[in-house]
């Protein structure tokens, strides 16, 4: 009888402890963590539906279309409707019915690709068009958990004209997600991948909307409890001109290499073409890995931005630049004569002339107008290379224009500092003759050339090169001396009436400019000429650089005198 007494007081012991412990627990989240329950469960019934916003569109100066919005539709669901192989298979065959070529592991990929909640709303079937989607909703087989949300694709009418500028939007990665994470994206969102698109990303992105909604326990709709409208971003109207930049990628089609106008008075860039060209609709709407790859190993970088990217010894067209230096620095002047008999020897090294049988004696004017080497072998010599960088600087040469498109490339202005660090070797004097000629370690792009062309032009302000009127920045007056400057000018304008640039000048209008032909380690030379028009009262600058083109006056001069009579004749 002890024994069983001692079991019996055990047992009401242990029932009184777990009585205890169950009461307590009870309490602690019946009372203590009430609130917080119910906040659980209250959220447990309430979903929200995110809705991207309407990107804002782009145009061009004259309303052109460039990057547009085409309503698509997508079928939302929730994982819990479709966590079946038959569930899947029976999706399938309603979307095959439609012809939608969607099979069950296709759809399967895509749940298992989001990585949702099972309670979430998810994306099972993209871009469908409006008559899809109603047929869709109007079969009496298709699942009524299922249901189909208005969206947005990208398109550019333009394509492959104005790629290198809009670019293009994707979904945000992972790296961006996190580096924005106080930006308000979410994992699925559009983002501007480059060009404009990218730039101006706060601008025309807009504000997304959101639906509040009651869902059963299966996580499927009951009624909306509250809703916010997404607003579209703005709409942006860039400087460039479709017939321009149309006309540009026209002249290049045959060639690699960069063809720009800009205003020289305010920097609006009126076309920028690169080539060769790539369409961007495919990347926006989605490619896979194996075209991607494609894309950025195809040798010929299609997706360099020739124009804003792209460096090259600028050759000739640095004469211009030469010619200021030299005057402002008093080292030259209009009355100063260099004669040229084919070569400069310079130390033991015979720096030759592109003329082996010499220019004869020369002025500036005539230095220009024949584009003598040996005359700015010496006017760069009597300058000497601290002085030509003072200039360089002034000109903001070895950095980015400010264009206002991502990925520009801001050149090399090279020099003794420069040298050293990169080559642990002095700055010699066979070094100065070559950069006296835009040769050796001196590298440009063609937005950069322009600027500098621009400044000649307008009496020496440095303008910012921009796309959109948001992109403006007031011109900097880098204080050249008129007199001196004009001097300049006559001599750019004799390159075109009576010397090397004369076929620039063949297509009705007045142009002042420069040619140029730069040394290629890879191949025939570089083309390139820089110029302005009307040469009496400059309104545009032009910049063409030809990869492989062997003559600037032959071939690169032509692009340049083509496309200014086109923007001064419309």
């Amino acid at each position: 009888m002890e024994i069983l007494d001692s079991r019996l007081k055990l047992f009401l012991w242990l029932t009184g402890l777990s009585s205890l412990i169950l009461v307590t627990g009870l309490c602690f989240c019946q009372i203590l963590q009430g609130d917080k329950y119910v906040s659980l469960a209250h959220s447990n019934r309430l979903r929200m539906i995110r809705f991207p916003a309407p990107r804002g569109e782009i145009f061009d100066r004259n309303g052109v279309p460039l990057a547009v919005n085409d309503n698509t539709f997508s079928i939302m669901g929730y994982p819990l409707d479709l966590n079946t192989p038959e569930k899947l298979e029976h999706l399938s065959k309603i979307l095959m019915r439609h012809g939608i070529p969607f099979t069950s592991s296709d759809i399967a990929r895509t749940v298992k690709q989001q990585r949702l909640a099972p309670y979430r709303v998810m994306r099972i079937v993209p871009n469908l068009t409006m008559t899809q989607m109603a047929e869709l909703v109007a079969d009496y087989d298709f699942p009524r958990e299922l249901f189909p949300l208005s969206v947005w694709r990208r398109t550019y009418p333009a394509g492959p004209t104005a790629a290198n500028i809009i670019g293009y939007v994707g979904e945000i990665s992972e790296t961006e997600l996190k580096a924005r994470s106080d930006e308000g994206y979410t994992g699925g969102d559009l983002i501007g991948k480059s060009g404009i698109e990218r730039s101006y990303e706060a601008v025309l992105r807009g504000s997304p909307g959101q639906e509040a909604l009651e869902v059963d326990a299966r996580g499927r709709k009951v009624r909306t409890l509250d809703a916010n409208q997404a607003v579209k971003g703005e709409d942006l109207h860039l400087t460039l001109d479709m017939g321009a930049q149309k006309l540009a990628v026209e002249l290049l089609k045959n060639w690699k290499g960069a063809l720009l106008a800009m205003d020289v008075h305010t920097g609006a860039v009126l076309a920028l073409a690169s080539s060769p060209v790539y369409d961007n609709n495919p990347l926006a709407w989605g490619v896979s890995g194996r075209e991607w790859n494609s894309i950025m190993n195809d040798p010929d970088r299609p997706m360099l931005d020739r124009a804003i990217a792209g460096v090259y010894p600028p050759a000739s067209t640095f004469k211009a630049f030469m010619s200021i230096a030299s005057l402002e620095e008093n080292t030259i002047n209009q009355n100063t004569i260099f004669s040229c008999r084919g070569g400069l020897r310079f130390g033991s090294h015979l720096f030759k002339c592109w003329r082996h049988s010499g220019h004869g004696a020369l002025n500036v004017i005539g230095g220009l107008q024949h584009s003598c080497d040996v005359f700015f072998y010496q006017a760069g010599l009597k300058t000497g290379i601290e002085k030509l960088i003072k200039w360089g600087r002034k000109f903001h040469l070895g950095e980015p224009t400010g264009i206002d498109l991502p990925g520009e490339s801001g050149g090399n202005i090279a020099g003794p500092e420069w040298k050293m660090r990169r080559f642990n070797s002095v700055w010699a004097g066979g070094d100065t003759v070559n950069y006296s000629i835009g040769q050796g370690y001196m590298l440009m792009t063609p937005i950069q050339i322009a600027r500098v062309y621009a400044a000649i032009a307008n009496g020496g302000k440095m303008v910012t090169p921009h796309l959109c009127v948001k992109g403006y920045r007031t011109p900097e007056n880098i204080g050249l001396n008129p007199a001196k400057l004009e001097i300049v000018r006559r001599g750019l304008e004799a390159v075109v009436t009576r010397g090397t640039g004369a076929r620039a000048g063949r297509f009705g209008v007045q142009v002042a400019g420069k040619t140029g032909t730069a040394q290629n380690s890879h191949g025939d030379d570089h083309a390139l000429f820089a110029g302005y028009a009307p040469a009496d009262n400059p309104r545009y600058v032009a910049v063409a650089v030809i990869e492989g083109g062997k003559h600037g006056s032959s071939v690169a001069g032509p692009l340049v005198g083509q496309l200014l009579a086109h923007l001064l004749s419309h």
